[in-house]
């Protein structure tokens, strides 16, 4: 069984977890024996867009947001991280499982359903949008790139963010559907409980032993 290695962090600004992500692709373009990693945290307020993202979908001017805005080389449309929202960026060489780009994102779905049966949310798909829902509300959106069979990029999980955020944008250019927080089906539900349950999930579904690696021996 193969072991990825993965980091629970705290709150990291953007930038910095974003330039992470970037230098362990191009380590592992230079170097393939490296293993799969996978970082798990919380962000201070942001927005991102997705690389063909439009900026209709955005509610205000760009200097009128109040938080940074990040265009990146993501897919999808523009969304929201902050405080109280899981967000998971794996770093994987899809060929170790076996996947194409389409699988790997109903992957990563599967892994935030599993994640969540044990609070008792029952988390499903909805036809035609990438992301994790219960019913009708958008509790998880997901937005990945692939670099020469590399992922960089992930899935955020709405725990007990702050959802007045996202009155400012259309989350994932998506306006006939509502975006909510994971406590509204399990009060009292954590951050941490969360993350915990996403590395049992990942293990099941990849297949995989996930290790963690102590925070102090990456720089982010």
């Amino acid at each position: 069984m193969a072991t990825v290695y993965y980091y629970q962090w705290g709150r990291v600004p953007y930038r910095q977890a974003w330039t992470w992500q970037q230098e362990q692709v191009q380590q592992r373009l230079v170097n393939p024996d490296l293993p799969d990693v996978v970082a798990l945290l919380e962000h201070e307020p942001v927005y991102t867009l997705g690389r063909g993202a439009s900026l209709d979908f955005l509610r205000a001017p760009l200097e009128a947001l109040g938080i940074p805005v990040y265009r990146t080389e993501r897919g999808g449309e523009v969304t929201y991280h902050g405080p109280g929202q899981v967000v998971g960026y794996p770093i994987l060489r899809l060929s170790h499982y076996g996947l194409h780009v389409h699988q790997y994102l109903r992957c990563l779905e599967e892994i935030i359903i599993q994640a969540l049966i044990p609070y008792g949310i029952r988390a499903g798909r909805k036809a035609a949008y990438t992301g994790v829902w219960v019913g009708d509300t958008k509790v998880a959106a997901i937005g990945i790139a692939v670099r020469r069979g590399i992922t960089m990029h992930g899935f955020a999980v709405n725990v007990c963010t702050d959802l007045a955020a996202f009155a400012q944008i259309v989350p994932c250019g998506i306006a006939d559907y509502p975006v909510g927080n994971l406590v509204q089906f399990c009060p009292g539900l954590t951050v941490v409980e969360v993350q915990r349950e996403l590395v049992q999930a990942t293990e099941r579904v990849l297949g995989v032993a996930m290790e963690q690696v102590p925070p102090i021996s990456i720089r982010c």
